[in-house]
């Protein structure tokens, strides 16, 4: 099995190692080695944000009243729950895009429908124009579309059965 095959599928055309060229072959394994180290990156930054989030839960909980949280400090949680959750998504990205030859254009809406989630999440109503949150209604309504028309078109029939291509991922 050649280098980044995936049920069927081999590493991106695009960036081959078998290329006629020395030159763009080079590039090719550079630029492979550079996604292989943003995946590492992002495991770090996965470590460092789940060390935030228990940072955020104990410095919340201990502050007096102690042990209780007010509805703040619940979305502070939930904020940093959300960024950990959104680095996860990356990495699977990231990893979806070394492992094969198709890029999940799916889990790449679903990752940002959950950034603007918790943009929604986390937003301060009190402070913020009426524009503003027109505007994320606006992406969340065309991601949600994009996502779902996605998922449809990802869908197709097997021996009468109907399976989503990404769920074999």
């Amino acid at each position: 099995m050649a280098y980044g095959d995936h049920h069927g599928g081999g590493m991106h055309e695009e960036l081959s190692v078998e290329h006629h060229d020395p030159l763009i072959r080079f590039l090719h394994i550079v630029i492979r080695i550079c996604v292989k180290l943003l995946a590492v990156l992002m495991v770090v930054v996965i470590i460092l944000g789940v060390a935030d989030v228990c940072y955020v839960l104990y410095s919340r909980l201990s502050t007096p009243p102690v042990m209780l949280l007010n509805v703040s400090d619940i979305f502070k949680i939930f904020g940093a729950f959300m960024v950990v959750l959104i680095a996860i998504e990356i990495f699977i990205n990231i990893r979806l895009y070394l492992g094969s030859n198709t890029l999940p254009i799916k889990l790449v809406i679903g990752t940002a429908l959950m950034a603007i989630a918790r943009k929604v999440i986390v937003l301060d109503l009190a402070s913020t124009t009426s524009i503003y949150v027109f505007a994320i209604a606006s992406v969340v309504l065309a991601l949600g579309i994009a996502y779902w028309l996605v998922g449809k078109t990802n869908k197709t029939m097997t021996n009468g059965h109907e399976i989503d291509d990404e769920s074999s991922l």
